[in-house]
């Protein structure tokens, strides 16, 4: 077969080239504190969409930064004295929302609660209040590069998608002991990223994770696409590459594949060995650290697309939930 990447075989031993920073789990463990220091003024408001048997809500809570942060959540019809059921924590691609009402049903019907989140800044309801003094110009993986690690705005957002699945297991309704999470390329990272922050998250499933190896993709050429902002930044701010060491240090701190050390829950996830916009071998750094329960599903002759049959995969895999 054809390759963009490397061999199979060393993919599956490949770790990643940027190493991971001395004060990486400090920094995690400070932010998780913060985050659990909050009050996070949790509202649920009906929704405008409404099917029988289905309650729909505009969830929002406070996020890291005072920042609003929104999903939409939606529950079988509450019964009364009805058992806790499980619950699936959802995250969009990037520069997207949490989409249509319509799609989550699925979940629905079989039981579940689904709370699908709006990233800050992007196309959804979720607040972004700015608050770095470098470059915010083209792309959220350089937000807050030039303030310093606890600055970067997917810090703040990778808190999100935990707070959000902390919120949902401290609903009635839902049994806390059986809540899984779900993603695609920017959801995939932030699938990993939020089972690692949130260690009951029971199941994950990612589908070619984004926001892993950065180092890499650079090497690679293929910072474009997802990507393109490194590029752009190293054109704009840094042509001679002379902080090139303290940009990958920073950026490392929110690089996935160092969280995913931290997961507790079993994985299933889904890589296309023709990606060229998240490149196998940075989604390999991320699965091969990963030390729960995990399986990976290959796809050959697949990029960054739909890959078939995977989407019935995941469903099946949280019916364990």
């Amino acid at each position: 077969m054809p390759l963009i990447d490397m061999p199979l075989d060393q993919l599956k031993t490949y770790e990643g080239r940027t190493p991971c920073p001395v004060d990486f789990d400090t920094q995690w463990d400070r932010a998780l504190e913060d985050m659990r220091a909050l009050d996070p003024q949790v509202e649920l408001h009906a929704a405008g969409f409404r099917v029988p048997g289905v309650d729909c809500f505009d969830l929002n809570f406070t996020g890291v930064g005072g920042a609003r942060v929104h999903a939409k959540y939606l529950r079988p019809a509450v019964k009364a004295k009805a058992k806790p059921h499980p619950a699936v924590v959802q995250f969009h691609g990037y520069t997207g929302s949490a989409g249509d009402w319509n799609d989550k049903l699925s979940w629905v019907a079989l039981g579940y609660s689904v709370a699908a989140m709006d990233c800050r800044g992007q196309g959804g309801e979720s607040q972004d209040l700015g608050g770095v003094t470098g470059t915010t110009y083209r792309g959220h993986i350089i937000r807050g590069l030039q303030d310093g690690p606890e600055h970067l705005l997917f810090r703040k957002i990778y808190l999100d998608t935990a707070q959000l699945a902390g919120i949902v297991m401290n609903l009635p309704e839902v049994d806390p002991a059986r809540v899984g999470a779900v993603g695609g390329s920017q959801g995939g990272g932030l699938t990993l990223a939020c089972a690692a922050l949130e260690p009951r998250i029971k199941r994950a499933a990612p589908t070619f994770p984004f926001l892993c190896d950065y180092k890499r993709v650079w090497e690679m050429d293929l910072a474009k696409d997802a990507y393109d902002e490194i590029r752009t930044f190293f054109r704009q701010f840094d042509p001679q590459h002379e902080h090139e060491n303290e940009t990958w240090n920073t950026l490392a701190h929110i690089d996935v594949q160092h969280l995913a050390k931290r997961i507790r829950g079993e994985v299933l996830m889904g890589v296309g060995l023709m990606d060229t916009v998240c490149p196998p071998s940075t989604q390999f750094a991320a699965f091969n650290k990963i030390t729960a329960p995990k399986h990976l599903e290959i796809y050959p002759d697949f990029g960054h697309e739909g890959l078939p049959g995977f989407n019935d995969k995941v469903l099946q895999f949280m019916l364990g939930l």
